[in-house]
């Protein structure tokens, strides 16, 4: 039988990284939905300092891998697991940045189901990191996955029907443009979301 403890014995300093990696993630989302409460001040500083800690923590890991001669994950897995949760608050910053420019054109637009499976995603990839610390057993870890895809299904529908409804009645076509633009950005998180759980299943799953 695989054992989690001794694959991962020697892997804490990436773990802690991957996590902080994975908060990363998750505090992108919650800058998120500061911006879009109505009134809010519309900046992208919260996204920025998340951005650059997400990057200097990749960078991190990339010199660590550089100094450690030997580690229970591979190599290209751990580099796989770092990039990946970095694509997930970079996605995020791209949302808000483009919401930011049209934001006076879209104050009738409610985006509380958008943020709720935002948040339900990121949180699951932070709960399969911490998974990875905790040594837990490939069940464990393959249904918090099966959680994930659950999401991004969702998100998918959600999607649809956003832009059924953002197209009833007599739309303004740049309304249309922007909200399309923007409710597949939001898909895309989502999408990374996904993605990095698929990358953690795997490597799981490879190594069982």
């Amino acid at each position: 039988m695989f054992s989690l403890q001794k694959f991962f014995g020697k892997d804490e300093q990436f773990l802690d990284l991957l996590e902080a990696s994975a908060e990363e993630s998750r505090a992108s989302v919650q800058a998120l939905q500061h911006i879009l409460k109505p009134g809010a001040q519309l900046t992208l500083d919260e996204f920025a300092t998340s951005r650059r800690r997400g990057k200097q923590i990749t960078n991190e890991i990339s010199e660590l891998l550089c100094k450690t001669s030997v580690t229970g994950l591979e190599r290209e897995d751990i580099e796989s697991i770092a990039n990946s949760l970095y694509k997930i608050p970079k996605t995020t910053e791209k949302f808000a940045e483009r919401y930011i420019i049209f934001a006076d054109r879209l104050r009738e637009v409610t985006w509380d189901n958008h943020l709720a499976l935002l948040e339900q995603a990121t949180q699951i990839v932070l709960t399969m990191v911490r998974e990875l610390r905790a040594k837990s057993h490939l069940k464990k870890i393959k249904g918090q996955n099966d959680n994930l895809q659950k999401v991004e299904g969702e998100a998918d529908k959600l999607i649809l029907e956003s832009l059924k409804n953002m197209c009833s009645g007599v739309p303004d076509p740049i309304n249309v443009i922007i909200l399309k633009d923007l409710y597949e950005l939001l898909e895309k998180v989502v999408d990374r979301c996904r993605d990095t759980g698929n990358v953690i299943s795997n490597i799981i799953l490879k190594n069982y």
